[in-house]
């Protein structure tokens, strides 16, 4: 078997050889073990279930909540002649019912699902008579409680299991500490637990934490000295578009991204940015799943992240060819303390909750007891304003509602017009013989589109109409006639955001928002954001330890290249004899302030020097001062 992953892997891939643990996992896989593989970001984790699903019989059902990542998936494995295909969110029922039927038929390898869709009954007949070869979790963290992006319908992932017992099941995630660890391998219903973890340790990264009030000055001063690709990270889509802006004023090529935009936007910002011709990217959260662009020599982070899950994912995202590169996080006091804000403001009342799951049922005209797995167009700027609302309450309401999976929510996303032939090539020249005006656009079809009778194929109309020297209009007529007639499933094109209602709408009284559940992921996120906040406060412990031992990695050693670890480079103690000194410090000077001498007086004579070092760093990283009466104080720098 060692011998056809690695056939595998070359012919379809291009390696001659795995990257480190890849291998273990996929034999893991291959032996019908349940496997939870922990890779950080960047560490190739689609290969550990898109090899073992080549080289099994069956479909391979991949689920995730990320549709940037279905698409930009299954576009890199059709291009290496592979068969597969997503289902998610706004797209047509014609379509869908068509990706599930090739399925079935073991037309496909794999198909890409978002874990509410995993949930209708249409997908679980579907699931139960087909041939499966893996299931395949990704965002694996998303199915614990106590991981940043819980998601209840991850909860249900399990049911799946009892159609196909024998299935193995792979959980894959670049984010996870000790105990969502433990809660994805029972939730999943393991069989045993079987762990694959490779140290989150990225040799060439330097995380770089400054306090500063001029945060904007310092980060153009980053641009204009790092060389390289980069990456600009803040809270919103204003911010975005300013600070590319003050970055072109600088003669620096750089452009904005958010999901906002429409589909086309992004595409076209994402291609300049990964081709190299636009140099930094400024933008939200919403960029970077599903890009692996490995010379990004620079992430910078403007705002404090809402996790250290999250920064650590979105810093990861820099060096991923191995060679040098930095992750720098800009903050003031401020930002904690709104940060803490923020979490109040992200959990609206389960009244205000209960209230705007009524109201988008009004809004989509839906009755009691209708809408499920029915997809609507979505403008949210129109409810609020119908309803007369908060745009911040409406926001993160609907979130928490998707979270609960009673709806799902699309971001803008481009998604192009698409046509199918619904007929057999022995029934078109019927078809033309009888409807000679509609003959042209048929022909047009038939020469451009070869694959039209086997696959959905992308179609743009106003290049048909350029060919065809009519109007755009015409040729949108013409394709509505066709489809009409049955002769071709034309799915126009559509970018807007969407809601879909996952269950049948209920009587707001009767909505089950669990206030212990909502209590204790509240408290979780407050817990998550403390972190944070200890992570950029703190100056006296490698930038590079404070991650790993957050993700359960006691054993890290210092970095040697973070800011603080170049701050203790500059004083003449090496790592063990300054934490021999700190050892014996901080647990006195916590109980009480101490003068100059009696700080002196806990340690031998010939250990003055040392003393001495250290306590000038401390002094110097505002970790402890000297009053004027002499005292040695410890800062308390929690917030």
């Amino acid at each position: 078997m060692q011998t056809k992953i690695k056939e595998i892997l070359t012919r379809y891939w291009g390696f001659t050889s795995f990257r480190p643990m890849q291998e273990e996992i996929i034999l893991s896989v291959l032996e019908g073990k349940d496997t939870l593989a922990l890779l950080p970001t960047g560490g190739g984790k689609s290969i550990t279930f898109q090899i073992p699903a080549m080289a099994l019989d069956g479909v391979c059902i991949v689920i995730t909540p990320l549709i940037s990542l279905m698409k930009d998936q299954v576009s890199n494995l059709t291009s290496k002649n592979i068969s597969a295909k997503a289902i998610f969110s706004g797209m047509a029922v014609t379509e869908i019912r068509y990706a599930l039927e090739q399925a079935h038929e073991n037309k496909l390898k794999f198909l890409y699902i978002s874990p509410e869709r995993a949930l209708t009954e249409t997908f679980r007949n579907f699931f139960s008579a087909t041939k499966i070869s893996l299931i395949a979790v990704d965002e694996a963290h998303c199915i614990s409680q106590w991981g940043y992006d819980f998601r209840p319908p991850y909860l249900k992932i399990a049911e799946l299991r009892k159609h196909h017992p024998d299935v193995p099941v792979l959980a894959v995630t670049a984010t996870a500490t000790p105990e969502v660890v433990e809660d994805i391998q029972e939730k999943l219903l393991f069989k045993k637990k079987n762990v694959f973890r490779k140290s989150f340790y990225r040799r060439n990264l330097s995380y770089e934490v400054y306090e500063t009030e001029n945060k904007q000055g310092r980060m153009l001063d980053q641009c204009l000295h790092t060389e390289g690709t980069g990456i600009v990270y803040v809270r919103n889509r204003k911010k975005t578009r300013e600070i590319a802006e003050l970055l072109r004023k600088n003669k620096i090529s750089a452009d904005y991204y958010h999901a906002g935009l429409s589909g086309q936007e992004r595409d076209k910002k994402q291609l300049a940015w990964t081709s190299g011709k636009c140099r930094i990217i400024t933008a939200t959260n919403a960029f970077g799943m599903g890009i692996d662009k490995p010379d990004v020599r620079f992430v910078i982070h403007m705002d404090m992240p809402d996790c250290v899950e999250a920064y650590f994912q979105e810093a990861g995202r820099a060096g991923r060819d191995l060679k040098e590169s930095r992750c720098i996080l800009f903050f003031n006091k401020p930002d904690i303390d709104f940060g803490f804000k923020q979490i109040e403001r992200s959990f609206p009342s389960l009244d205000s909750i209960k209230k705007i799951y009524f109201l988008l049922g009004n809004y989509f005209q839906l009755a009691v007891g209708s809408g499920k797995d029915i997809t609507f167009d979505f403008d949210i700027a129109t409810f609020t304003e119908q309803y007369e609302l908060d745009t911040t309450d409406v926001y993160y309401s609907l979130q928490l509602l998707e979270k609960q999976g009673l709806i799902l929510l699309s971001e803008a996303f481009h998604s192009p017009s698409r046509v199918r032939m619904s007929v057999q090539q022995s029934d078109v020249y019927k078809f033309r013989v009888e409807n000679p005006q509609l003959d042209p656009f048929i022909q047009m079809l038939l020469r451009s589109f070869p694959g039209i009778f086997n696959d959905y194929v992308k179609i743009d109309e106003n290049r048909l109409a350029f060919q065809m020297d009519v109007e755009v209009s015409k040729v949108i007529k013409a394709l509505d006639s066709l489809d009409k007639a049955g002769l071709i499933s034309y799915l126009p094109y559509n970018d807007k955001p969407k809601v879909s209602f996952l269950t049948s709408r209920v009587d707001e009284r009767e909505i089950n928002l669990d206030s212990e559940i909502y209590e204790k992921r509240k408290e979780r996120a407050i817990i998550r954001y403390e972190a944070v906040a200890s992570y950029v406060t703190s100056t006296a412990k490698c930038r590079s330890m404070q991650l790993l031992n957050y993700f359960g990695e006691s054993a890290a050693t210092r970095c040697g290249i973070c800011d603080v670890c170049l701050g203790r480079n500059e004083i003449d103690v090496n790592q063990a004899e300054f934490n021999s000194v700190i050892d014996i410090i901080k647990p006195k000077l916590r109980q009480q302030s101490l003068p100059l001498r009696d700080v002196y007086e806990l340690f031998p004579i010939e250990d003055q020097k040392k003393v001495n070092e250290v306590l000038r760093w401390l002094f110097d990283n505002q970790k402890a001062k000297l009053d004027k009466n002499g005292l040695v104080i410890w800062m308390n720098l929690k917030h």
